[in-house]
């Protein structure tokens, strides 16, 4: 068998002739890449939905990450083909790039703390304030929204769990709203689609209702409306909140989606929007917010000055706890704030709500930067108009006071909520709510911020409340009139009967003295009653009750 080979065919041989060519792109092959481009960018912006502004970072990203699709485009069709536009495409783009990534870098300087400090720190004004003027008394704690998120699931759970028919499909959303709801705190939180299945199952007939909690009686009811929310965050498609806003305010940078009802229960979403005042992405603050109805879909912007009264939540808390510390931090300058420090103070790291006078405020403690445990001051905020208010008021801060309570109640490993702040005769006193381990509320609490080793526990808001003012009188603080203590008695009885009776996890001292007389306590607050015998005489102060049963205060 012989061989035969014909160098002359191949290019560069003998013969000089070339071998087969490379066919060159042409306009098609351009124009099906940046077609195939504008295809990813579409699908990322149906997905990721950044707001088309100068002021988003994510805009800039999403730009730039173009400039360079395009550059590479350019370069591999002009590295093909060698055509002189194409080279002028390519230079035109390389520039555009360098030029965007200058802006943005210079951007960012301009936006910085460093440069711009005293703008940072302008955007909150807080006015100094005397605590026990300022702050109205509080008589009573029944009025006082103690619950937290995490309770308010637990409950709110509960509401919908014997809905057949609801709990199959939907569930309660984890982000409960504080309101103040016709002139009483409240937390509610909308039904949630309980997965893209059961969102293709229903998308018809909406989310039919919210669950609605009380966090002072601790109760929570569903509420199913007349018509039903076809728009929610966890829709799909275009019945997706996020997605429906931002293609009816594409250059809108939001801040967050809050549920809220008005005070006829109508729901709503309450979707904050943000703009930058420092550069072109520092000091990033509230400028208004668009409200929308799920129901409808419909929306409407509004400044932040015009929004409905009935609103809350425009301002979130973190951001307000932010916008704090920029002014504890930089009021004296950047500089100041890394080294000399001279009079910078931070929030603490949590906050807490009050409702007062049908607004919700957010406050929290104010600290050293040294970071030790104790309060210089508090801070209180309101949440729709970011009206502040600065208490000096010294003395332990909110964890120090939940750990204080908890080592009252340490026997029944019970766990305390973030407390609330409230005036009591004049004395800044921090009041909370004990839970079990399955988090239901079993007690409540009460410590005083200067002095934290005063602290009362009850199994009723009423009774904690007495007891802490017994305390606050016997440390010569308040009087037996602001205690109200005077209609206590003392006097000595013989133990004719003694019985140990647990009620809701605690358990209370029933002791029958020889004349009938029946006293309660809580063996908690005097485990040596455990000693008593029929028979004993023992010395006792006790108010008297209508019910015949009197009341051993401690």
């Amino acid at each position: 068998m012989q061989f035969q080979f014909d160098f002359g065919n191949f290019d560069g041989f003998g013969s000089g002739r070339s071998g087969p060519k490379v066919k060159k792109p042409g306009k098609k092959t351009i124009s099906f890449l940046l077609l195939i481009a504008l295809i990813f960018i579409g699908i990322y912006y149906y997905i990721a939905l950044p707001a088309v502004n100068y002021q988003e970072t994510g805009f800039w990203s999403v730009l730039i990450t173009i400039l360079i699709l395009l550059t590479v485009i350019f370069a591999i069709v002009r590295g093909i083909q060698g055509e002189e536009k194409a080279k002028v495409l390519f230079k035109i783009s390389s520039i555009m790039l360098v030029i965007t990534i200058g802006a943005f870098a210079i951007g960012m300087l301009l936006s910085s703390q460093i440069i711009s400090s005293k703008k940072y720190a302008g955007r909150l004004k807080v006015e100094n304030k005397a605590f026990e003027k300022d702050m109205k008394e509080t008589e009573r704690i029944t009025d006082i929204a103690l619950m937290d998120t995490a309770g308010a699931r637990i409950i709110g759970d509960r509401a919908i769990g014997s809905l057949s028919d609801v709990v199959s499909q939907y569930e309660v959303s984890d982000s409960y709203s504080q309101i103040d709801y016709d002139g009483k705190p409240m937390k509610v939180a909308p039904l949630y689609y309980a997965s893209f299945i059961r969102y293709m199952n229903n998308r018809k007939a909406g989310i039919p209702g919210y669950v609605q909690v009380d966090p002072i009686i601790n109760e929570a009811k569903y509420v199913k409306l007349k018509n039903p929310m076809k728009y929610s965050p966890s829709a799909y498609f275009s019945k997706n909140l996020k997605r429906h806003l931002r293609f009816q305010y594409p250059t809108a940078m939001f801040e967050g989606y809050y549920f809220e009802i008005d005070n006829q229960g109508n729901p709503y979403y309450i979707c904050p929007v943000l703009k930058a005042y420092s550069g072109l992405f520092g000091a990033k603050d509230v400028k208004g917010a668009v409200i929308c109805d799920p129901v409808t879909g419909n929306s409407r912007y509004y400044d932040v000055k015009d929004i409905p009264q009935w609103v809350d939540h425009v301002y979130d808390g973190e951001l307000l706890l932010k916008k704090y510390n920029w002014k504890g931090l930089l009021s004296g300058g950047y500089i100041n704030s890394i080294f000399g420090k001279k009079g910078c103070k931070v929030a603490t790291d949590d906050y807490g709500y009050r409702v007062i006078d049908g607004d919700v405020w957010a406050f929290t403690g104010v600290t050293s930067v040294n970071g030790d445990s104790s309060n210089i001051a508090f801070v209180m905020m309101n949440m729709r108009t970011a009206q502040s208010k600065y208490y000096p008021v010294s003395g332990a801060n909110e964890q120090s006071a939940m750990e204080a309570a908890e080592g009252q109640v340490q026997h029944l490993g019970y766990s305390s909520a973030f407390p609330s702040l409230i005036n009591v005769s004049g004395k800044p006193t921090y009041v909370m709510i004990l839970k079990d381990k399955g988090g239901l509320v079993k007690m409540y609490a009460m410590v005083n911020v200067e002095k934290y080793n005063i602290v009362a526990t009850s199994t009723t808001q009423k009774g904690v409340l007495k007891e802490y003012k017994r305390l606050l009188k016997e440390e010569g603080l308040i009087s037996s009139k602001e205690a109200g203590t005077e209609s206590e008695e003392t006097k000595e009885i013989t133990v004719a009967d003694i019985k140990f009776i647990p009620i809701d996890g605690n358990t209370y001292v029933y002791i029958t003295d020889r004349d009938g007389q029946v006293y309660k306590q809580e063996f908690s607050k005097n485990e040596a009653s455990i000693k008593y015998k029929p028979g004993m005489k023992i010395r006792i102060r006790y108010e008297k009750s209508d019910d015949g049963i009197n009341l051993i205060p401690d």
